[in-house]
């Protein structure tokens, strides 16, 4: 059984003192929440102070992407070690903003997941096509492509550590939804791609997320297919109330 884990993502939103405010509202109304894994990403100049916020609660932070050094002449990144000692302990990477603003490649996002990893910090690995590509019937061999790419050289013992979030590009904060048989289709090629790369237990085992326009009312049919483990929420999740519906999706 893999468990479900909801993510947030809250991108480049909220102050300091907002984000204090959320995570004193959200940490009472998740402290009955069982069998589901909680990660909230949040800008990285917030995570220092949220710490002690969620510590001794079920809620893990994220950062929303780390540089693949330790350490170095490389302004404005944030370094996993950094993460770690802070007690951060997941990263999202390869988010189709990031490839698509800020030119990061398949080759980039592996550096950065590599890094990641070494340093203890868990990564939910974002892919996803545009619409032009779905239209195109292009779906799976992008996808393959930033699989294969983005996963190059990682083992088996890794694979442990990494959610895939699909995210459908055109449905990214556009209030479109991937039905949840589109998304469906989609996981069960992502796992017949893991097994091609590792084995079967690891396609079985690892743990694929849909992210793109997720809300209270559309989380539980999605989480009711087959290969759906979860969520990768924007928009929805800047709200507790809005968020606490999806994280108790049962």
């Amino acid at each position: 059984m893999r468990t479900p884990l909801i993510a947030a993502n809250f991108k480049m939103n909220k102050t300091v003192t907002e984000a204090i405010n959320y995570f004193n509202e959200f940490k009472k109304l998740t402290a009955d929440v069982k069998d589901v894994e909680i990660v909230v990403a949040t800008p990285n100049i917030l995570l220092y102070p949220l710490v002690n916020i969620v510590k001794g609660t079920n809620i893990n932070l994220s950062a929303e992407n780390v540089h693949w050094a330790d350490n170095g002449a490389f302004t404005g990144e944030t370094s996993a070690v950094t993460l770690k000692n802070m007690g951060v302990n997941y990263t999202v990477l390869g988010h189709s903003e990031r490839r698509q603003m800020f030119c990061e490649t398949n080759e980039t996002v592996n550096k950065r997941l590599h890094n990641a990893l070494k340093n203890g910090v868990k990564v939910i690995f974002c892919i996803g096509e545009t619409l032009s590509e779905r239209e195109e019937n292009k779906t799976i061999q992008k996808v393959t492509s930033q699989i294969t790419e983005g996963l190059k050289d990682i083992t088996i013992e890794m694979m442990k550590d990494i959610a895939i979030a699909y995210e459908p590009i055109w449905a990214i904060g556009t209030g479109v939804t991937a039905s949840s048989q589109q998304a469906q289709e989609v996981h069960a090629e992502i796992r017949k791609i893991l097994n091609s790369l590792f084995n079967e237990e690891v396609a079985q085992s690892t743990r694929v997320l849909y992210g793109g326009s997720v809300k209270p009312a559309n989380v539980k049919e999605l989480m009711a297919q087959d290969d759906i483990d979860g969520a990768l929420v924007g928009g929805a999740s800047l709200k507790p109330e809005s968020f606490i519906q999806i994280v108790k999706f049962k």
